[in-house]
């Protein structure tokens, strides 16, 4: 049987955004994540802070980082749920890095 992944966006103590999947029965109350096919926030783009990164997605002026598994995030504050409008849109991103090289 599978796991079943959601997308979230997650902040650290460390000013790091990161938007990847999570298990379905994750704890998101918990202080330590594991992402699957996550990327970082480099610089947000957004003009309404950076819940607008989960609920729209990255913007043509944020600049995102290409995607990588993330065993052990540290220090979360914050989780957050990304619609998935926002996820097919961070999703994109690695189909048009891709596109370019």
């Amino acid at each position: 049987m599978s796991t079943a992944y959601k997308p979230v966006l997650v902040t650290t103590a460390h000013k790091g955004v990161f938007a990847g999947l999570v298990p379905e029965d994750a704890d998101l109350s918990a202080k330590t994540l594991a992402l699957k096919d996550a990327r970082m926030a480099i610089y947000w783009g957004t003009t309404r802070g950076v819940m607008e990164l989960a609920r729209t997605g990255p913007t043509p002026s944020s600049r995102i980082s290409l995607p990588a598994d993330i065993p052990v995030l540290h220090d979360v504050t914050a989780v957050f749920a990304i619609t998935p409008e926002a996820w097919a849109k961070w999703a994109a991103l690695d189909s048009t890095a891709k596109a370019a090289a």
